[in-house]
């Protein structure tokens, strides 16, 4: 490996020690549904996070909360620290992609059938921590 791509590597290594992420698959929400809870909370401090996913009245938000919450644990197993409000820690990223479809079939009038697609989503939320300087 060459200096320039080993140093290059040491320095993705040193940024995502401070990064922590957590990933629920196949959550039985439509991911339009979801994508209004991860907007909400995308770029936001943790703690704010948690207390405006705490009282919405979203049925996806309470996924959404106990997702943060482990991505909150991944982060302090990492570091070998317990989370505190002076830690800067912001929603770094939030991806919400469509998971798989199940595919039903609901009778109709006449002999006919209509398709019913029940949809699911994967979530990811990535913690960072947020610059000084921003």
């Amino acid at each position: 490996m060459g200096v320039r791509k080993h140093n290059a590597a040491l320095e993705r290594k040193e940024a995502r020690k401070q990064m922590a992420f957590a990933k629920l698959n196949n959550c039985p929400t439509s991911p339009r549904k979801m994508r209004l809870v991860a907007d909400m909370i995308r770029g936001q401090r943790v703690e704010k996070a948690l207390f405006l996913l705490q009282y919405s009245n979203k049925e996806a938000a309470g996924r959404m909360s106990k997702l943060l919450k482990s991505a909150i644990n991944n982060w302090e197993q990492k570091n070998e620290s317990t989370f505190s409000p002076e830690e800067n820690l912001i929603v770094d990223q939030v991806f919400v992609d469509s998971g798989r479809m199940l595919k039903r079939i609901q009778p109709a009038p006449q002999g006919r059938a209509h398709r019913i697609r029940k949809r699911s989503n994967h979530v990811t939320i990535v913690l960072g921590n947020q610059s000084l300087e921003a």
